[in-house]
């Protein structure tokens, strides 16, 4: 199966502030470990990531590049690996195909993969945003509590994104428990 999964928020902490640097770039506590482990558990991982703040100037793309090499080497310590990251960069006013909720960085994802579809994947995220890009492509959709989280679950509570069903977990480790739980490769 493959998981697609926000970045900001699901694998590294988020508190609605850009990261504009490397040492700023923290995973959350087990969400490095449980990509890690949905790998060995054999699925495809990808990132699928809105970075505006290359647009605003407060990064460049070689620094984004640089906090991707840090995750994907924290990830390959533990023994995963991540198949694909694609990212937007650009400025929400651009109106571009590849911000979510639009489906450009899933697009960039499926045709990167060699797939015909997406359908059967799953999205994991903590906005609205994320669960509309993953909807739109027929994803299963997952909410994690972490970075804007839990207020997109408060959102979905009064503003439900109509035919959706979505799956929340408190973090990303909770998820992979759960999946890994539901293949059996995990006891419980």
């Amino acid at each position: 199966m493959l998981i697609i999964l926000d970045r900001d928020g699901v694998i590294n902490q988020y508190n609605g502030s850009y990261i504009c640097s490397v040492d700023e770039w923290l995973p959350i506590p087990g969400s490095i470990e449980a990509v890690a482990r949905l790998y060995k558990a054999g699925h495809r991982l990808a990132i699928a990531t809105n970075q505006s703040g290359i647009a605003r100037g407060f990064y460049g793309a070689d620094v984004l590049d640089s906090m991707h090499q840090k995750m994907a080497q924290l990830v390959e310590a533990q023994g995963g690996h991540i198949d694909f990251i694609a990212y937007c960069p650009h400025h929400p006013d651009e109106h571009c195909g590849c911000r979510k909720p639009l489906t450009g960085l899933l697009d960039q994802i499926r045709d990167h993969l060699q797939l015909s579809t997406l359908e059967g994947a799953v999205m994991v995220g903590d906005s609205r945003k994320d669960l509309e890009a993953g909807l739109a492509e027929n994803c299963q959709t997952v909410l994690v509590r972490t970075g804007n989280g839990k207020y997109t679950e408060q959102d979905l509570q009064t503003r439900p994104i109509p035919g959706a069903s979505v799956i929340t977990h408190d973090n990303l480790r909770a998820f992979a428990d759960a999946v890994l739980l539901a293949e059996g490769l995990e006891k419980k």
